[in-house]
């Protein structure tokens, strides 16, 4: 159990720090947030936000099924819903993208930011030593 709470504090620390280093790279892919400046403050938040989001995927490949070390599985949920977050803070005017954007087209949402959540999740499950490589014979 203690190496799991090490693992979970591993990717919780890592994808905090991934996600911070990613939202103060890409912030001038946005116009404002809710209407204001974009400060140090709402990259510190929602790095966090991105962090626990990282962390529960992780409890869930470690304890629940059908997510159990279902890599494919846990990724491609944090995508699914990394899209479900871009869509509602779009249609409820939480930020909105700058010229520089790159966009889906198909569903109007920026590819940045659907693919950070995944990548960097798969990035900071690495560091935490997840997935466990499979023993050879």
């Amino acid at each position: 159990m203690y190496s799991r709470i090490k693992q979970l504090t591993i990717v919780f620390v890592a994808a905090f720090l991934l996600n911070l280093a990613w939202e103060n790279v890409h912030s001038y892919l946005y116009m404002h947030y809710q209407g204001g400046s974009i400060t140090e403050l709402i990259l510190i938040k929602a790095a966090f936000f991105d962090a626990f989001a990282t962390l529960i995927a992780a409890a869930l490949y470690l304890w629940v099924k059908p997510f159990r070390g279902r890599l494919d599985v846990t990724l491609g949920s944090l995508f699914v819903f990394a899209i479900g977050l871009e869509l509602f803070a779009l249609a409820t005017l939480r930020w909105h993208y700058s010229s520089w954007m790159p966009i889906l087209p198909c569903l109007d949402v920026g590819i940045t930011p659907i693919i950070q959540l995944a990548l960097l999740a798969y990035i900071s499950f690495r560091f935490a030593g997840l997935p466990k490589k499979e023993k050879t014979r």
